[in-house]
């Protein structure tokens, strides 16, 4: 009788369990690589003309990525659209200015003559149970766009430098879809413009965004589907703060868990402000994890096209991402 009533509550709790990780296992097998070289074989074609912030090709990148969160039944994070618009403005050519997009800047540069770009970022958004927490996953979609004066190839497709990321983003937001269960944070899928140019698109985000205080963790992607060690096509590298160990505990063992075919360099950070769109995050404190897989000869280069990118790697990066972002939005704290 006891081994009978035993094994029914081990069986209810297996049962239990079960059910528990089905919202989570229906997200993780929605990812794969079928997916991730599609939306990088658009985003890194040729007809986009490499992307640059404020071209006609950045703009079809912003459409496309936009029609996608559509299509997977993400909302967009403000009412009027998928798009936050907004403007940088430099110096002249010839004086070698930065780009800004802080209202104090611009109005600066708009006294004398400078030049102006319009941009797009491109935001989704899953509504959670505490309405006033975030987090946030995010890729920048711009790149270097073409050099008239460059023999033969004359388009930075940017297949890596960030098809690979938007990639990653995206499919991230049709597993929080499929799983079909609605997050304890809301979360936000960010895909930023002008990075190339000065993170502008991250910038202008976090300085007009009213919640940016509520923003309880950032994950990054820039670059991460090539080998820059080819003995090692495992290898990744993992940035996160240093002040939450927690982050570094979840990969691990969501390695060893799912059996994820990963080596990831570990990097605990205490600012984590270098590299990419993170860097504006990390200046105000906001916890990061960034996957990134180092430069390799191609980086800003014409010939950082698709059909260089480690496709297994891109999955398997994806896949322990998503159960990083299922952690940020579901974990009561870390």
């Amino acid at each position: 009788m006891y081994k009978a009533v035993l094994g029914a509550i081990c069986s209810l709790f297996f049962t239990l369990s079960l059910q528990a990780q089905q919202p989570l296992e229906k997200g993780l097998q929605s990812i794969n690589r079928a997916s991730a070289e599609a939306i990088v074989g658009f985003l890194a074609d040729d007809e986009l003309q490499g992307r640059e912030a404020g071209t006609h090709g950045a703009r079809v990148a912003a459409r496309y990525i936009a029609s996608l969160l559509k299509e997977a039944g993400i909302a967009p994070l403000y009412k009027e659209g998928y798009y936050q618009p907004f403007e940088a403005c430099s110096k002249e050519r010839q004086q070698r200015g930065r780009w800004h997009v802080h209202p104090d800047s611009i109005a600066a540069l708009k006294q004398g003559t400078h030049r102006s770009l319009q941009m797009d970022n491109v935001l989704g958004f899953i509504p959670g149970q505490r309405v006033d927490e975030y987090v946030i996953v995010g890729a920048h979609f711009d790149h270097l766009g073409t050099d008239e004066t460059l023999v033969n190839d004359r388009i930075y497709n940017g297949a890596d430098d960030n098809a690979s990321g938007v990639s990653a983003v995206l499919q991230i937001a049709r597993a929080f879809a499929a799983s079909g269960q609605k997050p304890l944070r809301n979360v936000i899928f960010a895909f930023w413009d002008g990075e190339e140019k000065g993170l502008l698109g991250s910038k202008h985000f976090a300085q007009s965004c009213p919640f940016i205080s509520q923003v309880k963790g950032y994950l990054n992607f820039d670059m991460i589907g090539r080998n820059s060690k080819p003995e090692q096509p495992q290898h990744v590298v993992y940035f996160y703060t240093a002040a939450h160990p927690a982050f570094g505990d979840w990969l691990k063992q969501d390695i060893a868990r799912y059996n994820l075919q990963l080596q990831p360099d570990s990097r605990a950070w205490d600012r984590p402000v270098g590299g990419s769109d993170n860097a504006t995050f990390a200046l105000l404190d906001i916890p990061i994890i960034w996957y990134h897989t180092d430069g390799h000869p191609d980086y800003h280069q014409p010939s950082d096209h698709a059909d260089r990118l480690n496709w297994e790697k891109v999955v398997e990066i994806t896949k322990a991402s998503f159960l990083n972002v299922w952690n940020l939005a579901n974990e009561k704290k870390y």
